[in-house]
């Protein structure tokens, strides 16, 4: 009968240590649960805080003097956007609601300790009335941005293809500063698809600039007609259309009614 050569033994812990023999690798591990559970807490914390009555909110503060928007606006957004107590309440979705209200160009709102919020609401300045090629009557503010909105204010119309409102005010301003030597106004201020502007004056003359070109600037335009403007009412008792598109001169037809 053979017998064995020898005995033949297997150590487990062959070829390395064991997890419970790596005392770094332990260290590890319990700084992770440690850091889960700081979590955890944590985020239980929070929750329980978001459930207890700790600092409720019982007033919000409006810093800014609103002419547009009305007490009543701002109390029914805070009732169905403000919710949580002082530390819990999502700001910025209490903002953005505050923004959708009209004439409600920007908002800031911030936290008032100890029980409060406070609103500081940018309102849009009017200056014109803006009516694009789609027909859609809106609002344009003093920085040139469309917004939906309504006012029975005497403000200027203006009109042209869609984003092309603050190219429309500069101008506006431009016609207005050469016209207020003559004692006019633009009532109306149009650009055109083709890029031509057309204006209408508060006593009903419509002037027609056409394209803005480098030979032929609008300026140069508008100053050639409030030279010759008194002239030209003069002879015609009611002017209806002045042409200015001519390189040297402008044609004048008469209104209709």
């Amino acid at each position: 009968m053979a017998k064995a050569k020898g005995n033949s033994r297997v150590n487990p812990t062959a070829g390395g240590e064991g997890f419970w023999d790596r005392p770094a690798l332990m260290n590890l591990a319990s700084d992770l649960l440690f850091l889960a559970a700081g979590v955890l807490l944590a985020w239980a914390g929070a929750m329980a805080l978001q459930r207890l009555p700790v600092l409720p909110l019982k007033q919000l503060v409006v810093t800014s003097s609103l002419d547009n928007v009305s007490r009543a606006q701002i109390e029914h957004t805070a009732r169905t956007a403000i919710s949580g107590n002082f530390f819990t309440v999502n700001l910025e979705f209490a903002q953005a609601a505050f923004e959708k209200l009209p004439w409600v160009r920007r908002v800031d709102l911030r936290r008032r300790w100890p029980d409060g919020l406070e609103l500081n609401v940018e309102e849009h300045q009017a200056v014109a009335r803006w009516t694009s090629l789609e027909g859609e009557a809106r609002l344009v503010n003093s920085r040139g941005e469309v917004f939906v909105a309504t006012t029975k204010a005497p403000l200027p119309s203006f009109s042209g293809p869609e984003g092309s409102s603050p190219r429309v005010l500069a101008r506006y301003q431009e016609f207005a500063e050469g016209l207020a030597t003559i004692g006019r106004k633009p009532a109306t201020v149009h650009l055109s698809a083709r890029e031509a502007w057309q204006i209408k004056l508060d006593d009903g003359v419509v002037l027609e600039l056409g394209r803005d070109q480098p030979k032929a600037p609008l300026a140069e335009r508008l100053t050639r007609f409030t030279t010759h403007y008194a002239t030209a009412k003069a002879r015609l008792q009611t002017v209806g259309v002045v042409d200015m598109r001519y390189p040297n001169g402008f044609a004048l037809r008469a209104s209709k009614s």
